[in-house]
């Protein structure tokens, strides 16, 4: 019985290897060997990146809202630190959005975050 070398299954799996490497440069997107070590790059960089867009966009969102607390006079630190002992349950996603959007419901978040730093409250 003659060995099998390359029937159908081969084929359908390098065809989905070549499909998932379209769009590369060269023969990247044509040789089978060289569509591998991309494709399996890629796959690793986008791995990498979905963890690293939450840790980029933390980031954002604390840059805006120590820019916004820093205009009302207070430091991010102490503004989260305020928000915490007050109750306030919003995360930085959503604190972010209201800097921007919502300045006067911000304005009054920070008034919030004010009254427990004072010491006339304590």
């Amino acid at each position: 019985m003659p060995r099998a070398k390359g029937g159908p299954k081969t084929r359908h799996r390098r065809n989905k290897r070549l499909k998932l490497a379209k769009g590369q440069y060269g023969g990247k997107s044509r040789l089978f060997r060289s569509a591998t070590e991309s494709v399996d790059k890629g796959q690793a960089y986008a791995y990498v990146g979905r963890k690293n867009r939450k840790r980029d966009f933390r980031q954002l969102w604390i840059a805006r809202i120590s820019a916004a607390v820093r205009a009302q006079g207070l430091t991010y630190g102490r503004f989260i630190n305020a928000l915490k002992k007050a109750n306030v349950l919003l995360d930085r996603k959503v604190l972010s959005d209201m800097a921007i959007k919502d300045t006067t419901g911000f304005e009054k978040l920070v008034g919030l975050a004010k009254q427990p730093l004072t010491p006339a409250s304590a």
